[in-house]
């Protein structure tokens, strides 16, 4: 496999889901031989946990950007901030990973900004299409879903209904807690779900939009069904009634759900081993790591 020196940007001073699987992706590209590299905040968590990973990291700036991409054959930008730094300073290709579900905005900088980026992975078909209606290309545009680790086991179904704990009025928090309320049920919020997952039985992955849902794909590897909103890019990955159980964002269709799994353990784990068998099949670290490659080929071409 060709060595391929490339440079990672992202300006997130948290770790949510797109720094996670920055990191996954960096991590991944290691192992299959390429050189990856990372531009980040100096105080964030991403550039913490990818030091410690053994990935050549410095602080994101402009000019950094402008001297590391000559190095690169690729730079590649994880959000929205280090897409604009990417396309104003780097030299060489640029790619750039969507993974927001929300339209691509239309002022004349962000047509133009859109406009330079050599490719486009999105995270979903639903977020392609998002791209692709915002004028872009359909040959710049690609599809390159999420990767989580995988269990080494399948669990037996546990006792707990748990939820990611959002901290965004724009997920399903207060959704949750009513349909929570409506079905007798305690939730576990979650700030760190590879720790709680392990004791669920199911998990509430609630939003009024998502891009595909790592944290769903992350229950699907500990064996645990995902009862998701039916919006973005989440049916792609919960297959109603297969590993999971697709709702509308109201209290009672949510309570139902909840009462479906929560009462029947069997069919809860039969799900849960659905769905980390999707995950095995098609979102692993190695899948993202290798798709990944495969169009940084296409674009090098």
């Amino acid at each position: 496999m060709e060595k391929i020196p490339v440079l990672h940007l992202d300006a997130g001073r948290e770790m949510r889901g797109g720094q996670w699987q920055a990191l996954y992706l960096m991590v991944g590209q290691k192992t299959i031989g390429l050189e990856p590299r990372l531009l980040a905040p100096s105080d964030s968590p991403l550039f913490r946990e990818a030091t410690q990973r053994g990935i050549p990291t410095r602080s994101l700036s402009l000019w950094a950007i402008r001297a590391e991409s000559k190095q690169c054959r690729i730079t590649h930008a994880h959000d929205a901030r280090s897409h604009t730094w990417a396309v104003l300073a780097a030299r060489g290709k640029v790619v750039v990973s969507r993974r927001v579900a929300f339209p691509v905005k239309q002022g004349w900088f962000s047509r133009w900004k859109y406009s330079k980026a050599h490719l486009y992975l999105a995270v979903s078909e639903y977020v392609a299409r998002e791209l692709i209606n915002a004028g872009i290309e359909a040959a710049r545009v690609r599809v390159v879903p999420d990767g989580v680790p995988v269990e080494t086991a399948v669990k037996q179904a546990g006792s707990q209904l748990v939820a990611p704990l959002w901290h965004d009025p724009a997920k399903g928090d207060a959704l949750a807690r009513a349909a929570g309320q409506l079905a007798g049920c305690n939730i576990t919020f979650s700030e760190n779900l590879a720790a709680d997952l392990p004791n669920a039985r199911a998990m509430l992955y609630l939003t009024k939009l998502e891009g595909l849902g790592s944290g769903a794909l992350l229950a699907m590897s500990h064996g645990v069904p995902v009862i998701a909103s039916r919006a973005g890019g989440l049916p792609e990955i919960v297959r109603d009634g297969v590993n999971g159980l697709l709702v509308e964002n109201q209290p009672e269709s949510v309570a139902a759900a909840i009462r479906q799994l929560m009462d029947n353990p069997p069919l809860a784990a039969r799900m849960g081993e659905a769905g980390r068998q999707i995950v095995l099949e098609g979102y692993t670290l190695a899948h993202l790591a290798l798709r990944t490659y495969h169009e940084y080929k296409l674009v090098l071409a």
